[in-house]
C-alpha cells in the first residue's frame, strides 16, 4: 500500500470524531475542482509514508476516535482491504471516501467488515455527470454504488461540493430529486491552488444557502458544510 500523506488531526472529515485522514494516490475521474490535483497529476510523487501513518497511529491508540481514507480514489487500490484490516486491528473505527464509480470494489470493501461509516460524492445530476468528473461515463455504476451504501446498513453521507462553473443553483434540484431524503451535505467550494483545470469558483454565501433551500425540496436533511 502506497500512502502518499495523511493529515495528524482533522475535526472534519469524520463526522463526531477527532480523526486522522490518509490520503491515497490515483483517481480515475478529472474532476476539473479536484483539491487533491497532485495525487490525481502524479499519485505517486510522494514518497510512501504507509510506515509513519502506521507508527503514528500506534503511538495515538486512545486519543484518535477514527481514520479517513480518501484520496484520490482509495478504491482503485487493490491492496485496500490489507490496510482497512491493519487500521482496524489497531482499534480504530473507519470512514471511507469514494466518488462511487467502482461499484464491485466498493462492494468488497463493504464486505470486509472493516468499514463504519462510507461518504460518497454525487457530483453533478446524472444526466449531466460528465460537466464536474471530466469524464463521458456512464452514470450506472455511480447509481450501483448509491444502492450498496444505503444497503450497507453503515452510517453514510452524500454530498456535492458546489462550484461556479460547473453547477448553476437550479442543477441542485435535479440532484436531489435523483437522491430523495438522504443524509446529504452541499460543500463550499475552496480554491486549494492546485486544481485540474480553471474557470472554478466559489459560490456566494446568499447563493449557497439559496442552493440549501432548492435542495430542501426532496431532501430535507440537506445541509451545508464548510
Amino acid at each position: 500500500m502506497n500512502v502518499q500523506g495523511f493529515q495528524k488531526v482533522t475535526l472534519l472529515d469524520y463526522p463526531g470524531r477527532v480523526a486522522c485522514t490518509v490520503f491515497l494516490g490515483g483517481c480515475n475521474l478529472r474532476c476539473p475542482f479536484c483539491h487533491n490535483a497532485g495525487l490525481v497529476r502524479t499519485p505517486m510523487a510522494e514518497a510512501d509514508a504507509y510506515p509513519a501513518l502506521i507508527d503514528y497511529l500506534e503511538k495515538r491508540k486512545g486519543i484518535l476516535q477514527g481514520v479517513c481514507i480518501t484520496g484520490g480514489e482509495p478504491l482503485l487500490h487493490p491492496d485496500l482491504p490489507d490496510l482497512l484490516r491493519t487500521v482496524k486491528d489497531m482499534g480504530y473505527p473507519i470512514k471511507l471516501d469514494t466518488n462511487g464509480s467502482l461499484p464491485r470494489q466498493l462492494e468488497k470493501a463493504l464486505a470486509t467488515g472493516y468499514v463504519d461509516y462510507v461518504a460518497m460524492d454525487i457530483k453533478h445530476a446524472p444526466e449531466a455527470y460528465h460537466k464536474a468528473t471530466g469524464c463521458d461515463l456512464d452514470f450506472s455504476p455511480f447509481d450501483e454504488s448509491v444502492r450498496l451504501i444505503r444497503e450497507s446498513g453503515l452510517p453514510y453521507e452524500f454530498r456535492t461540493t458546489a462550484v461556479r462553473g460547473i453547477h448553476e443553483i437550479k442543477d441542485f434540484e435535479a440532484i436531489t430529486a435523483y437522491l430523495g431524503d438522504e443524509p446529504y451535505f452541499i460543500q463550499k467550494f475552496v480554491d486549494s491552488g492546485n486544481l485540474l483545470s480553471a474557470g472554478c469558483s466559489a459560490f456566494s454565501y446568499g447563493e449557497m444557502q439559496e442552493i440549501l433551500s432548492v435542495a430542501r425540496n426532496h431532501t430535507p436533511r440537506a445541509a451545508l458544510r464548510g
